[in-house]
């Protein structure tokens, strides 16, 4: 096995870690070095509580599945709809295009209900009963398309958030409302020890092949030389004899 290079900048990184938290055990120390020396930024995916090892990771993998987003078509009725320049969410009939604003309707979602439930061109049946499916949408540029006035009626390509269901303009629109609620960091010295939420299968391997014993010798030969983190390979040594 080659020997451990520790950077300046890493080092800088560890001592600031290491002084801030002066009772770090070995592995959490050894951990923030890894995060840092392989750029490893671990998040949650909240909706099938797993964590990965880092969103770009995430994004590939769903969007690879088919779990990111799925190219919708919407209507867009002609006359004047029930939205405006103040409206930030809105309720779209599948089958007609008729819209819901929550700024010009006093109850749009059960609006939106009673007009799925009775529109004649709703085809849909599930036990004999019209099925009350509908979108919902809080994309500024889904809005604006029921703002204009057009003298026909149009069809759209738009796109639905398998996460949410709602339904976006455009895919760079999903993944932005995707990293800002869907997931959350979580630091790489907190995911060995946690047992709330699954290890995505790869991310799990790395971490157990890094925490081989011989890796951590290592990276504690390579701080040996550091004056500066004589005062915690002490501790670790004191800690190590105790649990033997």
């Amino acid at each position: 096995m080659g020997t451990l290079v520790i950077t300046e900048s890493i080092k800088e990184e560890l001592e600031h870690f290491l002084q801030k938290n002066k009772k770090t055990d070995l592995i959490t120390a050894y951990l923030f070095f890894l995060a840092k020396k392989f750029n490893i930024s671990p998040i949650l995916y909240v909706r099938d509580k797993t964590i990965y090892q880092g969103q770009e990771d995430l994004l590939k993998r769903l969007e690879d599945q088919g779990k990111l987003w799925r190219e919708t078509e919407i209507k867009i009725q002609t006359g004047p709809q029930g939205v405006n320049e103040q409206t930030k969410k809105v309720y779209i009939c599948p089958f007609t295009g008729k819209v819901f604003g929550d700024n010009t309707h006093p109850n749009p979602q059960d609006a939106i209900y009673d007009w799925v439930s009775k529109c004649p061109e709703n085809k849909e049946r599930v036990g004999g009963l019209k099925v009350k499916r509908f979108f919902v949408s809080e994309d500024s540029d889904i809005i604006k398309n029921y703002i204009v006035k057009r003298k026909d009626p149009i069809t759209k390509i738009v796109f639905s958030s398998v996460a949410t269901g709602k339904l976006f303009n455009s895919k760079s629109a999903i993944i932005e409302d995707f990293l800002a609620h869907q997931l959350k960091s979580i630091p790489l010295t907190e995911v060995p020890n946690q047992n709330r939420f699954q290890i995505e299968e790869h991310f799990l391997a790395f971490i157990q092949k890094q925490l081989e014993e011989a890796k951590i010798a290592s990276f504690v030969e390579a701080l040996s030389p550091f004056e500066e983190f004589s005062s915690f390979l002490d501790l670790w040594l004191e800690e190590e004899k105790e649990e033997a």
